[in-house]
């Protein structure tokens, strides 16, 4: 799973791929500079309408996979913090 911060790196990378600063991809997405640092920095909350269309501005797509982790079963838990004997 990629998280807020590790998105936030890799739009950095496609914009600075692209040779633009955060200003100029600003005024070509209309997203304020503020909120495409808060984004770069995993830090932005806001719409997906907005993270959308910096991703399009970037080449990028957001995809929804599976999860690729689980929760331990209680058997697991129990075994986890069993006493060793």
């Amino acid at each position: 799973m990629a998280y807020r911060y590790e998105i936030g790196l890799r739009i950095k990378q496609a914009r600075n791929d692209m040779g633009l600063t955060q200003v100029q991809l600003s005024k070509v997405t209309r997203i304020n500079k503020t909120t495409i640092s808060e984004i770069e920095n995993g830090r932005f909350t806001g719409s997906f309408d907005i993270f959308e269309r910096l991703l399009n501005a970037v080449n990028l797509q957001f995809e929804v996979v599976e999860k690729t982790h689980q929760l331990p079963s209680w058997d697991e838990i129990e075994e986890l913090f069993a006493d060793d004997d």
